[in-house]
């Protein structure tokens, strides 16, 4: 290893942050396994959260539930989600991003699989809510890996590529739903479906041995040696594949500190960026899980038969993967408070075009033009809330913002079901105003933040 990383160690901590030593490195194999392995356990993560959506229409069919019970059902998981977020959120900035991700996988899974054999109701919907927990706040916690751990010239491509994998699920589940749920082998379809998303729990322990911890949230945290010592395991890898000396790095300071409590986030550098996003997330949770959760139930209420409702999702569901492959492309071309803007406009046009649609070209084809908008804006949404706050609390910063859409979505589930009983333009009309108001607060308050450093972001 050359000079640059074979400083002593307190010698390197005085005169240069493992953030200047994260931004020098060149994009290599290193950054795409380690994404890689993140966007694993984060496929099962989409898998658990659109898997409702799927074989919610069948167990209303069935009768296992009622439509009020189905908005409990999903109301429980948002729930659970709430909670999750914010004890992980902060949880993750206290004890590792690894440690927290690997654990949430674990929670998710064992709560998702007993789920599969619950003998009624409502025992499903404590289990969804319990699951909930380990969902919350694994996408944070994604986001926020992989912000520390990429450099800031491509951080919204590689956040954009976990969400391309993770959305890859969703025709897969949607697939298994209109394969299984009609048919028994030993168990109602309906359940091998959950029973498949449960198996994450096999990858946990694989993923805790190859991910490295955040060098960034060590160095915040104060544990310095630690931070050398995956900071230079990094750097030994990156050097070994790319057989090249690594720059000097540029100094950028970063603050050390045990912690950043909460009630920073209230202070006059950070509170503009926390009220904006609580905003942006309680609205923006009603158009995107408003369509993605209740599409096959909306196709059921419109006179559909099952069969057709769950070939309609499949074929909608199929296009999930070109919104984040277009964040992908467009991560680092476009400014991503802009394109937040446009892609909520488009999604309220868009959705509002739902209800009229009766042909199953017309479904299918403003369905998927929905599902494209709202997979891109995800994608941009979760690389840009993750760069609004400082290493020290970023979990905890995106977490208790985040969170804050998993509240509003147990209300606004429960608003859905309500609305449905008016029709689906009613429900359209009330996702489309909350993308209306998530253009307006993003476009007026929010900050700009592409090609900058994190530690200039947030200062």
């Amino acid at each position: 290893m050359n000079s640059s990383t074979q400083l002593p160690i307190k010698a390197t901590l005085q005169t240069v942050t493992i953030a200047s030593r994260v931004e020098r490195l060149p994009l290599c194999g290193f950054h795409r396994r380690f994404v890689s392995l993140i966007s694993l356990g984060g496929w099962f993560d989409f898998y658990d959260i659109f898997m409702m959506a799927y074989i919610g229409a069948a167990l209303q069919h069935s009768q296992f539930l009622t439509l009020q019970e189905f908005s409990h059902l999903i109301a429980a998981g948002f729930c659970g989600m709430f909670v999750g977020t914010i004890i992980f959120g902060m949880g993750s900035d206290y004890f590792g991003r690894r440690t927290s991700f690997v654990l949430m996988l674990l929670i998710y899974s064992v709560f998702t699989l007993l789920g599969a054999f619950a003998p009624n109701a409502w025992t499903l919907v404590l289990f969804r809510g319990l699951a909930g927990i380990g969902i919350g706040a694994e996408l944070v916690v994604i986001d926020t890996y992989v912000s520390e751990m990429v450099p800031s010239r491509a951080r919204g491509r590689y956040v954009a590529i976990t969400q391309l994998v993770g959305f890859t699920a969703i025709p897969v589940v949607a697939f298994l739903a209109r394969l299984m749920v009609s048919t028994r082998w030993l168990l109602e379809g309906w359940r091998w479906v959950m029973v498949i998303g449960a198996v994450g729990a096999i990858f946990a322990w694989y993923l805790r041995r190859r991910l490295p911890e955040s060098p960034r949230w060590c160095e915040s945290v104060g544990r310095r040696e630690q931070a050398e010592f995956f900071m230079q395991a990094i750097e030994r890898e990156v050097e070994m594949e790319t057989q090249k000396v690594l720059p000097l790095p540029e100094p950028l300071s970063v603050r050390s500190v045990q912690h950043m409590p909460l009630r920073e986030l209230w202070q006059p550098v950070y509170r503009g960026r926390t009220v904006m996003l609580m905003v942006f997330h309680m609205l923006q949770t009603i158009g995107l899980y408003g369509f993605a959760n209740w599409a096959p139930t909306y196709l059921l209420k419109q006179g559909k038969s099952l069969g057709q409702s769950l070939e309609y999702g499949f074929l909608i569901a199929l296009v999930s993967p070109i919104g984040p492959l277009l964040g992908v492309i467009t991560a680092e071309r476009l400014e991503r408070k802009q394109a937040l803007v446009v892609l909520s406009l488009l999604m309220a046009l868009t959705g509002l075009g739902f209800p009229y649609a009766s042909g199953a070209f017309a479904i299918v084809g403003i369905g998927a033009s929905l599902t494209v908008f709202s997979y891109w804006f995800s994608a941009v949404l979760h690389a840009y809330q993750a760069e609004l706050f400082p290493t020290r609390a970023r979990a905890t910063g995106v977490g208790f913002t985040y969170s804050w859409s998993r509240l509003s979505a147990v209300f606004s589930t429960l608003i859905i079901a309500y609305l449905l009983s008016k029709g689906v333009l009613a429900v359209f009309i009330f996702m489309a105003a909350a993308m209306i108001g998530v253009a307006l607060v993003v476009g007026i308050f929010g900050p700009k933040t592409n090609a900058v450093a994190l530690e200039e972001i947030s200062v």
